[in-house]
């Protein structure tokens, strides 16, 4: 054995930069496409939900707050779409007619705030309220709100469909 074929390197395979390129080749993909699904997506939406976060978090909390002491009422709203209007039903805890109540409400479209119809209701039999709508068809959302003799407020919202 001499000492120039112990020194001397093969001409083929793979060697130390090899490795070293196709690593680092890797990771340079994996972190360009990384950064360009990054800023696509921040550009497409930069992850504000809301002008007014925290506004908005107190009108939440007012909100709960009215639900609670709604809860505490134990009242019980039914809402029936009759021909031209809408019809509700109150009543107490005791499961007794609610008289005497101011109610408001709105119509609106599920899909669209096109189309928003006001509503006036009026008792027309003990607990019984109804509110004339006008021609309607299809399918709308109805949001009341009414407020007893002793101040209390009882809102409901249902979807209500006309045929």
């Amino acid at each position: 054995m001499n000492v120039a074929s112990l020194t001397e390197s093969p001409k083929r395979g793979i060697r130390g930069w090899h490795v070293l390129v196709g690593v680092s080749a890797f990771f340079a993909v994996v972190i360009g496409v990384d950064v360009a699904f990054t800023v696509a997506a921040i550009r497409t939406f930069p992850g504000q939900v809301s002008v007014t976060p925290y506004e908005d978090g107190l009108l939440y909390n007012r909100r709960i707050a009215q639900l609670e002491a709604q809860e505490k009422l134990g009242w019980q709203a039914a809402a029936e779409a009759v021909a031209g209007g809408v019809a509700l039903e109150f009543r107490d805890a005791g499961g007794e007619p609610l008289r005497g109540l101011a109610i408001t409400g709105r119509l609106e479209r599920p899909a669209t705030e096109a189309g928003r119809i006001a509503l006036a209701f009026a008792e027309t039999a003990p607990g019984r309220y109804v509110a004339k709508g006008g021609i309607l068809t299809g399918a709308w959302d109805v949001t009341v709100e009414a407020r007893g003799p002793a101040g209390e407020v009882f809102t409901a919202e249902r979807r209500l469909t006309w045929r």
